[in-house]
């Protein structure tokens, strides 16, 4: 190596561990931000240490082409995020750091000169700021300013809780230091990115999630590496942008899945978030209506606080919950009568309805009326949804798209037709029901896009629609003054679902739907149809007492040794037959068996089963449950089978990953 030269260690945005070594002439530091040649083109990457492997010949190190003195290294604490993030999900760290580097960025040829946050100058408070209810101002005095602690902000729909978010962030900035917010959803974005500038018109502030342009993010990243932003709101991608002075972490929704990365390394943003709080020696708030069990048990064992806000922030009081048993009252295409003549009387005063059915589509499936074929999906385990705006059916999964047949494909038969119901066939029947009354659909495949999102938020608020049909992207975050009413349709799903998280979800989402109701001016009601009116869940949901739901339902967790008592780890693998994936997953069983018992592990390792969806996109899904009682031991056990895993023979065309915290099972 010439004179001058040393060698180095970058970290590239690569599949595998992305480490490799190059020489530089220049004095750089870990961390740098460095373009190297690799293969036939360039690469961004991190310089990751100053040391590097001398088994390397001299003549097969490349040089590095270019330093980006004009970017600050990235801080330590942020390095050791990535570390930590790909030792404890077990993921290749060169995957991790593509996580955090934008796609736009890695493909820069030259040095960004300039940073362009949003605005510049004082961090500044601005405007006449509201007043605080009672709970508002004891929540904010629970919260420590310094210092690590946890903070689970359990705000009933409609308490409050932003307004408590934005009073601890100016003090964070009043102090000189960074906020990151995360949010679980794009959709949540625009309202809560529009109120923060508001109230610190002068901040510095980026908006980083994945529906953002390639240079926006990419500027975003550069502006938070150079320290030349206050406040980074975000989806969870956010959790990986640079800080330089982090304060304060505040992490909405808390309890919400969207926060679960499930492509590339499935990492959960809400934990990493609390990571980063702990290593920066930061508060962190955790919020939500409905928490997660894992966070409530937490603040039950001690490990973290808990503070309640318990009234509406506008002083109106929550909805009435009333259940209409469906076992006797019928419901017609869906629509109890009793639902229908609330919904009569809600238009009737001029107050917006919203009739909530999680299942988009006009109807599950289309089936032969004489053989019972259903529509099925060529790639996926799945019946295709027809949808009636494009006339064709569709694969929720895959994408999959098909016109419905003129006649049964297994007998011939021409009755074919379509069944059950969907968001499409609802807003069909209310339509007839409620003939002068304006409509939205607000689904995924109404709004595909975060403008089309944005504007129906504005509408709606204008009171340009009179009633709502909805999803899920109706169920959190958003307030219609106009709304009253709130319908609740094909409630009982969650009952029937065999997953450990399922009565936990459902709840969630209803109480999260029933609080768009009544939230300013007129007192709000939420009808739910059910076949299950005794069941306690909803006796715990129309009494509003998540306390009960989750002691409840944590006393079975705890009694079946179901998270959060216990911590998990699912073994994936999928091809293009089922048999070389349970193959595969037979052998993995057995040496987690045999590694289990040499160190007295006290380790569970269930037997491989196919995946409940065991087809998608044309490969065939089974999957291995390993559990324990105690984090350190199981992560030291699945450090060693994930190595012993890479040495299991399988075919090339078998895929297989190790998930750690599973969300479903």
């Amino acid at each position: 190596m010439s004179e001058g030269m040393r060698r180095v260690q970058v970290l590239l945005p690569f599949p595998g561990e992305g480490l490799f070594d190059y020489r530089v002439s220049e004095s750089v530091v870990p961390g740098q931000i460095v373009r190297v040649p690799f293969g036939r083109g360039a690469k961004l990457g991190i310089v990751w240490s100053l040391e590097a492997d001398p088994s390397v010949p001299d003549e097969r190190i490349k040089a590095v082409e270019a330093v980006w003195e004009g970017l600050p290294p990235l801080v330590s604490a942020d390095r050791e995020l990535l570390e930590f993030t790909a030792h404890y999900y077990l993921a290749p760290l060169g995957e991790v750091v593509a996580a955090m580097l934008p796609p736009a960025l890695r493909r820069r040829k030259r040095e960004p000169r300039t940073a362009k946050p949003d605005t510049g100058g004082s961090a500044m408070t601005v405007g006449l700021l509201p007043e605080l209810t009672p709970g508002q101002r004891a929540a904010l005095e629970a919260v420590p300013r310094e210092g690590f602690s946890v903070t689970l902000l359990h705000g009933i729909t409609g308490s409050g809780k932003t307004e408590v978010y934005l009073r601890l962030i100016a003090d964070c900035l009043a102090r000189g230091r960074q906020a990151l917010l995360l949010v679980p959803e794009i959709g949540l974005t625009p309202q809560l990115t529009e109120r923060v500038r508001a109230r610190f018109s002068s901040a510095r502030i980026v908006c980083l999630h994945s529906d953002a342009p390639a240079g926006e993010r990419s500027a975003a990243f550069v502006a938070a590496l150079r320290g030349e932003v206050d406040i980074v709101l975000g989806t969870r991608l956010a959790v990986f942008a640079p800080f330089v002075r982090l304060g304060l972490v505040v992490v909405d929704e808390e309890h919400d899945p969207s926060y679960k990365q499930f492509e590339g390394v499935p990492y959960s943003a809400r934990d990493l978030a609390v990571w980063r709080a702990r290593r920066w020696n930061v508060p962190i708030v955790l919020g939500s209506a409905t928490p997660s069990l894992e966070s409530w048990a937490a603040c039950e064992a001690g490990r973290y606080r808990r503070v309640a806000l318990s009234a509406r922030a506008s002083g109106q009081p929550l909805p009435t919950i009333e259940l209409i048993d469906t076992t006797q009252t019928s419901a017609e295409e869906g629509v109890s009568e009793p639902l229908a003549r609330a919904i009569e009387e809600t238009l009737g005063r001029g107050e917006q309805a919203l009739v909530f059915l999680n299942r988009r589509g006009y109807a599950p499936v289309v089936r032969c009326g004489h053989c019972g074929w259903v529509s099925r999906c060529p790639n996926c385990s799945v019946n295709l949804v027809f949808h009636r705006d494009d006339g064709r059916m569709h694969c929720h999964h895959c994408g999959h798209r098909e016109a419905p047949p003129r006649a049964c494909p297994e007998c011939g038969a021409l009755d074919l037709r379509p069944i059950g119901r969907g968001t499409q066939r609802l807003e069909e029947r209310l339509q007839a029901l409620f003939p002068q009354a304006r409509i939205a659909r607000i689904d995924r495949d109404a709004v595909k896009t975060l403008v089309q999102w944005e504007t129906l938020l504005e509408e709606v608020r204008a009171g340009q629609y009179d009633l709502l049909v909805g999803t899920q992207m109706m169920a959190k975050g958003h307030d219609f003054p106009s709304l009253t009413l709130v319908g609740v349709i094909g409630a009982d799903a969650g009952l029937y679902a065999a997953e450990v998280r399922a009565t936990e979800r459902m709840f969630q989402q209803l109480m999260q739907v029933a609080g768009r109701a009544g939230r300013a001016g007129a007192p709000g009601r939420v009808l739910i149809q059910t076949e299950f009116s005794q069941h306690p869940l909803f006796r715990e949901l129309a009494a509003h007492d998540y306390a009960a739901f989750a002691a409840r339902t944590l006393a079975e967790r705890r009694a079946l040794r179901l998270p959060p008592f216990a911590f998990q780890a699912l073994l994936r693998a999928d091809d293009e037959t089922l048999e070389p994936a349970l193959a595969f997953l037979e052998e993995a069983r057995s040496a987690a068996r045999s590694l289990a018992a040499s160190e007295a592990w006290p380790i569970r390792v269930f037997d491989p089963v196919p995946m409940r969806l065991v087809r998608l996109a044309r490969r065939e899904r089974a999957q291995l449950l390993v559990e324990g009682d105690h984090r350190p031991a199981l992560h030291a056990f699945l450090e060693r089978w994930a190595g012993a895993l890479r040495e299991l023979p399988h075919p090339r065309s078998l895929r297989w990953r190790l998930e750690v915290d599973p969300l479903e099972t």
